[in-house]
């Protein structure tokens, strides 16, 4: 180990920064953050900087650099593009054992920057010793898209419990357990969801009933297929779950992505294939939480879009389980975005309607003159199977026949089939396309054979994405 990794507490204590520029600047800013006092040697300022002095934020202790300014700081930082200047002054340093960091010249440091994700009170700091510096930003990128934001409100709110729980607690292992149950509890996700006074109370009534776990289950919306269009915050969810009950429209590459130890119960329906009725999924949601379990219910694309979402989380109420929804990215908006087709384009469609071609029976019957209306754009989900009385009522009111039409097969996969066609053909294309397949109907369509983007680099890449055209 290069360096030791110490956080250091700078609040009001004197730290000297030699250089006035940009790079200044950003040490600086920094510092302030940490509540360091800020004293500036430098012939000129930045207008950052300039501004700092202006409000007393900082000091411009003098233009040039002298060993005496050493003698009372904490700390001393050389930000200049003088690499003489830079060695005297971390030489001075070394001299009076002062911590001195040379911007950009790690043999000259002996404290580095790291980089820093900064979830105060709980703060993560990445180095290579100086030897790798892009490295070790890349990966505080990965750690930022990973650790939640809400991670600090969690922390402070831990630290205002320490005492509660040491009085409720005499063995360590007993306040590793409970704090361990906390954080990968309904307590976490209370705060994630901004219920901070729930939150709360959930750690006061675990104090009092430390092993009656509170199960909860949350609603994960997972995309129309391609795992990189997961949302951070499903990813996080998912990385804590106990159990996961998902459909058939989620696709292996997501649910690779599940916790290892987590149990997976597959609910999906299909047309025509045995399926599990939804009062047995949400019976099953609502048991399984009440066993004190963190239940995901992994849906394809949206799950308050046309996925039931809604009923399931009603069962949730009924029976006083605490719930949560992760929004995810719908298949209208996913699948017609990687085929090239925008759903509103000024010059072909203001307004665009997300419709099911699988209706509950005994329902309301569709407005088939609204439907057929020209310049909007029809998203039809679930509609291959009946494709063709969906282009025969749209025809009969009034929808031109040569209306582009799109069938979009396994949508944002590397699989996607994206076939097109005029609304007389649309039972054709519906019968040849794979499924999961959306139904995109309007003058949009037309703009496929311009913005297939992802058709494109599939075939360049050698993969398998298939663009069909029956006009």
């Amino acid at each position: 180990m290069d360096y030791l990794p110490i956080f250091a507490d700078l609040k009001s204590k004197p730290v000297l920064v030699v250089g006035g520029g940009d790079i200044a600047a950003r040490k600086i800013e920094l510092l302030r953050r940490a509540g360091a006092r800020v004293q500036i040697a430098s012939r000129a300022l930045c207008e950052e900087l300039q501004a700092l002095t202006e409000i007393n934020a900082v000091e411009w202790l003098a233009t040039d650099f002298d060993e005496a300014q050493l003698d009372s700081v904490f700390l001393v930082i050389a930000a200049t593009d003088d690499s003489e200047l830079n060695a005297r002054v971390f030489d001075a340093a070394n001299q009076r054992f002062r911590l001195v960091n040379v911007v950009d010249d790690q043999p000259k440091c002996t404290f580095i920057f790291p980089s820093i994700v900064d979830r105060s009170p709980l703060v993560v700091a990445i180095s290579s010793s100086g030897t790798a510096p892009v490295l070790a930003r890349l990966l505080r990128e990965k750690l930022e898209a990973l650790l939640p934001a809400n991670l600090g409100q969690m922390a402070q709110i831990a630290g205002e419990w320490r005492g509660k729980v040491k009085q409720r607690f005499n063995k360590m292992s007993e306040r590793r357990r409970f704090w361990e149950r906390a954080f990968n509890g309904l307590f976490a996700s209370q705060v994630a969801a901004g219920n901070v006074q729930g939150a709360k109370q959930t750690l006061d009534d675990q104090l009092i009933n430390p092993e009656q776990a509170q199960g909860e289950i949350v609603l994960v919306g997972a995309g129309p297929g391609d795992s990189g269009l997961l949302t951070l915050r499903g990813l996080q969810v998912m990385q804590l779950a106990d159990v996961v009950l998902y459909d058939h429209l989620v696709s292996d590459d997501i649910l690779d992505l599940v916790r290892r130890d987590a149990d997976r119960i597959c609910v999906g329906k299909r047309a025509g294939a045995h399926s599990v009725p939804q009062e047995e999924t949400n019976r099953l949601l609502v048991e399984l939480a009440q066993q004190g379990k963190r239940v995901v219910r992994l849906k394809g694309g949206d799950p308050f879009i046309f996925g039931r979402g809604g009923e399931e989380l009603q069962a949730a109420q009924a029976a006083g389980i605490p719930f949560q929804v992760v929004p995810g990215v719908t298949a209208a908006a996913g699948a017609t975005a990687y085929a090239g087709i925008p759903l509103t384009h000024r010059d072909y469609a203001q307004s665009v309607l997300f419709i099911t071609g699988h209706c509950r029976t005994g329902g309301d019957g569709i407005d088939w003159p609204s439907l057929a209306r020209a310049r909007q754009t029809l998203a039809i989900y679930m509609g291959t199977v009946k494709a063709a009385e969906i282009s025969q009522q749209l025809i009969a009111h009034g929808r031109d026949a040569s209306t582009p039409v799109a069938v979009i097969g396994r949508g944002t996969r590397q699989d996607q089939q994206v076939l097109t066609g005029t609304l007389e053909q649309l039972e054709e294309l519906a019968q040849r396309a794979p499924t999961p397949a959306l139904l995109v109907i309007g003058e949009v369509v037309n703009l496929h054979a311009q913005l297939a983007w992802f058709q494109h680099s599939a075939q360049q890449a050698g993969r398998e994405s298939a663009v069909v055209n029956l006009a």
